[in-house]
């Protein structure tokens, strides 16, 4: 079994907790207040560092509820954190819904202090024994067919 340590960058930082027997990823929340605007990457702290064991990563994805409800995602979904990262974690927020006023794009999410803003998954990491670079690869019956070439 992992165990995660989270070390506090302030007082105020909230460590991640599981919302049921089930879920498969902890709630992380912000520590400021935020607005997260259409279209645009907005980056929110959460005054908390990490320590990983050594061949797992933390993934970073966005909170269901968030996402219907306001079209919130995270920007490099799923995020990785390494194992060997140290710093305080971030998390990059946008959101898809324009949250019209008037015919404008001016309606900004805000997220207040303590917002669930992202989930964090636990996961197992492989590497590679080896990596090499060969002059052919061994063919398959798929080849190089790319988007939706196995479903016709």
């Amino acid at each position: 079994m992992a165990i995660l340590c989270f070390k506090k960058l302030s007082p105020k930082a909230q460590i991640p907790e599981y919302k049921s027997k089930g879920a498969a990823g902890m709630d992380i929340c912000n520590i400021y207040h935020n607005q997260v605007h259409y279209g645009e990457v907005t980056e929110v702290s959460t005054a908390l560092a990490v320590e990983i064991p050594q061949g797992y990563e933390l993934q970073v994805r966005a909170r269901s509820g968030l996402a219907r409800d306001h079209g919130v995602m995270v920007v490099n979904s799923p995020g990785t954190i390494d194992s060997d990262y140290r710093g305080e974690i971030k998390i990059l927020l946008t959101t898809i819904n324009p949250m019209y006023i008037s015919g404008e794009y001016n309606s900004p999410l805000h997220l207040k202090p303590g917002t669930r803003v992202a989930q964090l998954v636990l996961a197992k990491v492989a590497r590679p024994l080896a990596i090499k670079e060969v002059k052919e690869l061994r063919p398959t019956l798929r080849g190089s067919g790319g988007f939706g070439s196995t479903g016709r």
